[in-house]
């Protein structure tokens, strides 16, 4: 049976009765009745001609799959917009009336006033509820794609693949008749209920589905990937704790983690669309999924790519599926009788096709060379390229690139004054995606110019430098420090002058990062370095930083010791300590690019440490007897513990209290992951319930406000504050847990 296409539409009045010969024949040799192509793709080849194509398009198919799909996407998206949307934080989220910077596609979408914003919530998940009941279908997948794809026009530092491919499977249902089968619509129109629907409806969501594994496949091709550097990371998550008990972690990373995505990603389609190989596809399927949605915070997109596998499958599935059901069920799951009936919108042998059947055909083809082109289009959008190419969303290179930034200074200089001064990274914004992406940069520092005058700072030059190491290369600056951003020029269609290159030609030395750290003990950290010809770096070694030293690899640095004025030159191997609590400059005079690495020990947190293990030797001594020397009042709370009033004892030892309160949160910690399964789910029900119950009751408080006025402040404030009511055992938030150590490194 073929995936893409099915069994061909035969009216019941031309079906001819067998003899019992004829039965026999088709019984013992269906290959001469039917062709290998048909038996593999479902048609004939005879069937590529323009008519034939429009006709199979336009087949007569069952609905039963599409309309379970249906159902459980529209389900899911009522669930992601209360979360991953962020309804149950919408406040929060857009900050109405402060001075925010944003970062929406075109810059004429601005978010409406909260309560107004709230109503968009609220018809963009009346809508899913709609595509989930398939009740008033059309209208309920126009308010969700149009409320959908405004909230997701508006903020770019929110994108990725998976909310991309909501908003095209939305469009996409749009175009389809998937009300047709367990629908309130077909319990109002009975020329709707269970009626056909063209074959192209299941064509194109198949294809979509298949464009995401496999592109996803091609993209991590890209040798980061291949050997192993995108993820790396994830290897030592406890999901892959079963594999530790036969492989080392180095092989779990390169084989199962990344080689396993790669061979998953490039056949998971191809394995879907054949009989012989489904069953197989649908466990590593199910699988790389269940494991996905416990490794990141992607919402829904785990079930509802587990909901598009049974597309795969015959479209008359669920009738067998829930035909094996009791029959006091059978009311209430969706019918398994009688066949579907004939719909206008399918081709029968009578009449012939039309112009909408044709219409509809070209559509499907044009939309899938769409999908299959726009992954590849960035030669088109070279404003959005940076490092990696264009925006993240469409491009399907699904975690095939991760960065960590060491170093981010924001400098201001006044037009007027010429004063210069500095800015905390991230001021007038929530998000930190910016960083890595120029045109956001752009809409960063035009906004930052915007609100710096009402601060005094007139005409502002605002100028970055930002460190960033990508897929575990050099930290080194993405863009050029030099250039004013406010002023500089920037198009969506030509490529960013301003982005400084990706030093590809350094990329063999992580084999010997992994050499160098595998040298140091554990309290004792390395950053590598790369900088271009005629720039420096500006650093500040923490006093918590001691026995700081910096080593040249490649090049020739000089280093400036600002506060006594002295350059020292070192070349390839030389290295010198940097004093701690002071301003130094590390100037790249060769004539390519420079490299370094910093060596550093945190003293305050291996002092710490050390405390730490006495504290902990010195309680085991007292619970076990061996310790025959009365503690002093600073100690006593290592027998007694700590309560409310101890918190703020000042008799009490900083150590002692800090050590002791690690200690409860460790114990939580171990508390929470030794919990049984039914505790787990008690945990994840009730902090999804107190969040969607936030969701929903800050959205009665907007739609009471548009419809009556807003109410007096005290009234107001009552009604938010039970809103945010939470559970007893979250109250405290874990920042109030950690701030004690904030003092100490933030262990």
């Amino acid at each position: 049976m073929a995936l893409v296409f099915s069994a061909p539409y035969v009216e019941p009045s031309k079906v001819k009765k067998k003899s019992s010969n004829e039965n026999k024949q088709a019984t013992l040799a269906p290959s001469e009745q039917t062709s290998t192509v048909k038996r593999l793709f479902g048609f004939e080849k005879e069937d590529i001609s323009w008519h034939r194509l429009v006709c199979l398009l336009n087949r007569p198919t069952d609905p039963a799959s599409l309309g379970i799909f249906r159902f459980l996407f529209g389900m899911l998206m009522a669930l992601d917009i209360t979360q991953e949307r962020g309804l149950s934080h919408l406040d929060y989220k857009y900050l109405d009336g402060a001075p925010v910077c944003r970062f929406p596609l075109f810059n004429f979408l601005k978010p409406l006033p909260m309560d107004w914003m709230f109503f968009v919530y609220f018809v963009m998940f009346l809508g899913a509820v709609g595509i989930m009941l398939g009740c008033f279908y059309r209208l309920a997948c126009l308010m969700f794609i149009s409320t959908y794809w405004y909230v997701f026009f508006l903020d770019k530092t929110t994108w990725n693949n998976h909310s991309y491919l909501y908003g095209l499977i939305g469009f996409q249902l749009t175009l389809m008749d998937a009300n047709r089968y367990w629908s309130l619509d077909g319990l109002r129109n009975p020329r709707k209920r269970n009626a056909h629907v063209p074959l192209w409806n299941y064509t194109m969501l198949r294809t979509q589905i298949f464009i995401v594994y496999f592109i996803a496949g091609v993209k991590k091709l890209d040798a980061d990937w291949v050997e192993g550097y995108s993820m790396k990371y994830l290897a030592h998550h406890w999901l892959f704790e079963p594999f530790k008990l036969i492989l080392p972690v180095e092989f779990i990373n390169l084989m199962v983690v990344h080689g396993g995505g790669l061979i998953l990603d490039l056949t998971a389609g191809y394995l879907l669309f054949f009989d012989a190989t489904r069953p197989v596809a649908f466990f590593f399927v199910s699988y790389f999924h269940c494991m996905n949605s416990q490794l990141f915070s992607i919402g829904m997109f785990s079930y509802t790519m587990l909901a598009t596998s049974p597309l795969f499958c015959y479209p008359d599935w669920p009738r067998c599926f829930f035909g094996r059901f009791p029959e006091f069920l059978q009311p209430i799951l969706p019918f398994i009788s009688p066949p579907p009936i004939p719909s206008s919108s399918c081709v029968y042998p009578n009449p012939p096709s039309g112009f909408k059947h044709k219409f509809r055909a070209i559509f499907t083809i044009l939309y899938i060379m769409e999908q299959f082109f726009l992954p590849y289009s960035h030669f088109i959008t070279q404003g959005y390229n940076n490092w990696t190419n264009g925006l993240y969303g469409y491009s399907w290179d699904m975690m095939v690139h991760s960065r960590s930034h060491q170093h981010v200074k924001i400098t201001y200089t006044d037009g007027v004054t010429g004063d210069v001064g500095y800015l905390n990274p991230g001021v007038f914004t929530q998000s930190r995606r910016w960083k890595d992406h120029g045109d956001m940069l752009k809409q960063y520092a035009t906004c930052l110019s915007e609100n710096l005058p009402r601060f005094n700072i007139s005409d502002p030059e605002i100028y970055f430098d930002i460190w960033v190491s990508i897929n575990d290369r050099f930290q080194q600056r993405i863009f050029d420090p030099r250039v004013d951003i406010v002023k500089a020029d920037w198009s969506p269609f030509q490529t960013n002058s301003w982005l400084m290159p990706l030093l590809v030609d350094l990329s063999p030395w992580r084999t010997k990062f992994e050499a160098i750290e595998g040298t140091l003990d554990n309290q004792t950290e390395v950053v590598f370095i790369a900088d271009f010809p005629g720039l420096y770096l500006e650093n500040y070694v923490s006093e918590d930083l001691g026995n700081t030293s910096v080593q040249v690899l490649v090049g020739q640095v000089n280093v400036e010791m600002m506060d006594e004025k002295k350059n020292y030159s070192l070349q390839p191997g030389e290295k010198m300590q940097i004093p701690a609590g002071a301003y130094h400059k590390v100037y790249t005079v060769s004539e390519g690019p420079s490299c370094y690495m910093y060596i550093y020990v945190n003293t305050t947190e291996a002092e710490l440490q050390k405390n730490f293990t006495k504290l902990s030797e010195l309680q085991e001594k007292v619970r076990n007897g061996t310790e025959t020397e009365p503690l002093p009042p600073e100690l006593q709370p290592l027998i007694t513990g700590l309560d409310d009033q101890d918190s703020d004892n000042s008799v009490i030892d900083p150590v002692v209290r800090l050590f002791l309160k690690r200690q409860e949160r460790m114990q939580e910690v171990k508390k929470r992951r030794e919990a049984s399964l039914i505790e787990r789910f008690q945990r994840f029900a009730s902090k999804k319930y107190y969040s969607i119950r936030r969701g929903f009751l800050m959205t009665a408080i907007a739609l009471r406000n548009l419809a009556v006025g807003l109410p007096p402040l005290e009234q107001l404030t009552r009604e938010v504050a039970y809103a945010n009511m939470k559970e007893p055992e979250t109250e405290t938030s874990q920042d109030e847990h950690l701030k004690d150590e904030v003092g100490h490194g933030e262990l």
